[in-house]
């Protein structure tokens, strides 16, 4: 059975609906980017590149047919050096695209808090 509230409860919801989307959209938007950032570093002079994907896993390696002068060791070295630095701006990048993304929210956080 309807009631005369029926029409208003379901415009209510609807508007309460969009408004969480729009409010959760730029948390969306920063998982979307988040998945997409790649972490680069180099290492001997450049000859060796690293660069990392979001769940840290090596996403590419390239080593200039130069730093075959190396030798096994320091190339191997190099290898870990452009790895590490890769994974540091892959930090860095998240750090600062998550501050920048959860910054519209922390007004809210903090009026839950008082809660």
């Amino acid at each position: 059975m309807k009631t005369p509230d029926d029409g208003f409860l379901d415009e209510e919801m609807h508007r309460l609906l969009a408004q969480f989307q729009a409010d959760t959209r730029p948390l969306r938007e920063l998982q979307e980017r988040l998945t997409d950032i790649r972490g680069r570093g180099e290492a001997a002079h450049g000859q060796v590149t690293a660069e990392v994907l979001p769940t840290g896993a090596l996403g590419g390696l390239r080593i200039d047919p130069r730093a075959m002068r190396l030798g096994a060791d320091a190339l191997a070295e190099a290898v870990l050096a452009a790895a590490a630095a890769a994974a540091a701006d892959l930090t860095a990048q998240m750090a600062g695209m998550m501050t920048d993304g959860l910054t519209p929210f922390a007004d809210e956080v903090k009026r839950f808090g008082q809660d």
